[in-house]
C-alpha cells in the first residue's frame, strides 16, 4: 500500500518541473491527482505522461473564476481533497530602481493571491486532518540582487503557514511549506535561455555555491513534497522544510 493510498489531491502548476514530479509521485503512492497549468497542451502532454488516476484542468490561478471552475469539478468528480499542494508560481528578476507596477503586479498575483485563494477556496472541500503544501524558495531567506519582488513574494508563504496553522488548527489540517534552491526545471532554463553558454556558466556558478555541489533535481523537491503530504509528517505542521542542498543554511 502506497503512503498516500486512497487520497484525492491537487497540485497547482503541475505540467512540468517541481509540480510534475509530484504529480508522478503521488500518483505511483496511491493518491489521485488534479493538476493545474495555464497552458492546454502541456497540460495534455503532463497527463498523458503521468498515465493514470489524474485529471488535468486549465486555469490560471490567479483568476478567481479559473479558481472556482477547478473546485466545482474537483467537488463534482471526487467531492473532497486531501492534500493541496500550491505550487503554481512565477519567478521574474529586476533590480530596485528598475522595477514597474506591472512587474510586481505579475509576480504577486500568481505567488501570493493565487495561493492564498487556492488554499482558502479549496477550504470546503478539505477533509478535516488534511495537509496543505505551499511551494517557496531559498530565497526568501537570501538576499541576492534583483530578487526582491520575487523573493517577498516567497517570504509571505512562510508567513502564510504559520498563520493558516493557527486558522485551521481546530480541524487540524497541517500546513507546511517546502523551500527548493536552484532546480532544474523547464523555468529555469527559460529565464537562460537566450545565451546558453552564459546559462551553463551561470549554473555552474550556482552549483559552486551549494554545499552538495548540484542544483536540485525535481524529484528531490518531490521527495520532501510527499513527505509533508503523508502520515510520515503526521505531527509536523506550520514547518519549512528546505531542499537546497544547504545553500540557505551556512
Amino acid at each position: 500500500m502506497g503512503k498516500l493510498e486512497g487520497k484525492i489531491a491537487l497540485i497547482t502548476g503541475g505540467t512540468s518541473g517541481i509540480g510534475l514530479a509530484t504529480a508522478r509521485r503521488f500518483v505511483d503512492e496511491g493518491a489521485y491527482a488534479f493538476i493545474t497549468g495555464r497552458r492546454k497542451p502541456e497540460l495534455e502532454v503532463a497527463v498523458k505522461g503521468i498515465g493514470k488516476n489524474v485529471t488535468g484542468v486549465s486555469g490560471d490561478t490567479s483568476n478567481m473564476g479559473d479558481l472556482d471552475r477547478l473546485f466545482a469539478q474537483i467537488k463534482q468528480e471526487k467531492g473532497h481533497l486531501d492534500i493541496v499542494f500550491a505550487n503554481a508560481g512565477v519567478a521574474r528578476f529586476a533590480p530596485l530602481g528598475s522595477i514597474t507596477e506591472e512587474f510586481y503586479d505579475s509576480i504577486f498575483d500568481v505567488n501570493v493571491k493565487g495561493v492564498l485563494f487556492t488554499a482558502q477556496k479549496a477550504l470546503p472541500l478539505l477533509s478535516d486532518g488534511a495537509a496543505i503544501i505551499l511551494t517557496a524558495s531559498t530565497v526568501a531567506s537570501k538576499g541576492l540582487p534583483a530578487n526582491s519582488v520575487y523573493s517577498a513574494s516567497k517570504a509571505a508563504l512562510r508567513s502564510f503557514a504559520r498563520t493558516f496553522t493557527t486558522d485551521l488548527k481546530e480541524r487540524r489540517i497541517r500546513v507546511n511549506v517546502v523551500s527548493p534552491g536552484a532546480t532544474e526545471t523547464p523555468g529555469l532554463k527559460e529565464l537562460w535561455a537566450s545565451n546558453k553558454a552564459a546559462a551553463d556558466a551561470r549554473s555552474k556558478n550556482i552549483a559552486s555555491t551549494v554545499p552538495l555541489g548540484r542544483l536540485a533535481t525535481p524529484d528531490d523537491v518531490a521527495k520532501a513534497v510527499l513527505f509533508l503530504a503523508s502520515e510520515d509528517a503526521g505531527f509536523t505542521t506550520g514547518a519549512e522544510l528546505f531542499v537546497d542542498g544547504g545553500f540557505a543554511q551556512i
